[in-house]
């Protein structure tokens, strides 16, 4: 057995260093980039959809200090939040010309992932779910790029040009990452987790477990995207964690066919697999712990001390259970769902 966990360790090694393509200047750095953005959350919400974008332009401080701008194409995107938040999320497009020469050169589509609402710590549930994609990058090499971003946002609906500040942060489109790794995006065909590349769903599994992540569907592609790498080889790629127990937002919810209760309750939804891999993903997980700690760090200053206190007990006790075979056996072992459930 340890002859098997070192090649899964070996390889793994090997795997996390054949990265796709260098980032984007957009997502090679971590400080957030300040914008300013001016719209009609209310026309946003009722003149968009998955077709229909609303022209309008962005001011963002550059390399230099100085404010400068570009022509975007907005609309609204998603579900959940697009019904329920205040502040919709959004899907941003910049055309090649506009973006040559900023630092968007290269992403002609992003994500711009939003607070919910106006409360008072709605900006810690937006760090909480972007350290969330920062936790994904330590433990697999199939992500979305994200970067931060300080927000101006002068809402036309507010009655004197009244404007608020907020955190939000920007995701890699599908199509760029697919560039990155030289694959593509499956869209057209259903793929069970069981025929994807073992190593890489099952450090997606023990991560979604990790995050407390139940609200993801690998075959009917919620919350899910999947990466083909060349003719045998498929990987998901995970996005959208504010339903999670890491994050826990006021409106999180879980759905009704899962037997929890709320999202703070872990469960691990992989399926099972040969427990030597399992074991070795394990291992993989314990060694990167302290890795993983240390990216807390990026919540310090932007939530509220007792929320710092529950993110960093939240993760400890996920280790907790890695680190006891007790645990891990009725946990993960005995927990994992069977290849026709």
């Amino acid at each position: 057995m340890k002859k098997f966990f070192c090649l899964i360790l070996v390889t793994t090694a090997l795997q996390f260093s054949l990265h796709g393509q260098e980032k984007s200047a957009l997502f090679s750095s971590t400080d957030p980039i300040e914008i300013k953005m001016k719209f009609s959350v209310k026309e946003m919400k009722s003149e968009t959809n998955d077709t229909t974008f609303m022209d309008s332009f962005l001011q963002y401080k550059n390399e230099k200090g100085e404010w400068d701008s570009v022509d975007v194409e907005l609309r609204t995107r998603g579900n959940f939040r697009l019904k329920n938040c205040y502040y919709p999320p959004l899907r941003m497009k910049i055309k090649k010309k506009d973006g040559e020469g900023t630092v968007f050169e290269g992403n002609k589509s992003m994500k711009i992932v939003l607070p919910c609402n106006k409360i008072k710590n709605a900006d810690g549930f937006i760090m909480r779910e972007y350290l969330c994609y920062q936790l994904f990058e330590e433990v697999s090499q199939y992500t979305f790029d994200t970067r931060l971003i300080k927000i101006t946002l002068e809402n036309e609906d507010e009655k004197g040009g009244e404007t608020v500040e907020m955190m939000g942060f920007l995701i890699e489109d599908d199509d760029e990452v697919a560039d990155r790794f030289g694959g593509n995006i499956i869209d057209d065909k259903k793929i069970p987790a069981t025929f994807m590349q073992d190593s890489a769903i099952v450090r997606h599994d023990f991560f979604q477990m990790m995050i407390g992540n139940t609200d993801w569907s690998n075959l009917f592609r919620h919350n899910e995207t999947v990466l083909q790498l060349d003719e045998k080889t498929v990987v998901p790629l995970a996005y959208d964690f504010d339903m999670t127990g890491l994050v826990n937002p006021p409106y999180a919810q879980v759905s009704d066919q899962i037997e929890i209760e709320k999202v703070t309750d872990r469960l691990y939804r992989g399926y099972c697999r040969d427990p030597q891999l399992l074991e070795a993903i394990r291992q993989e997980f314990i060694v990167a712990e302290p890795n993983i700690m240390k990216h807390v760090d990026l919540l310090v200053g932007t939530v509220e001390e007792r929320d710092l206190k529950f993110v960093n007990g939240f993760l400890e006790d996920f280790f907790k259970v890695l680190k006891d075979d007790r645990l891990f056996k009725a946990e993960v072992l005995d927990a994992c769902r069977s290849q026709g459930s």
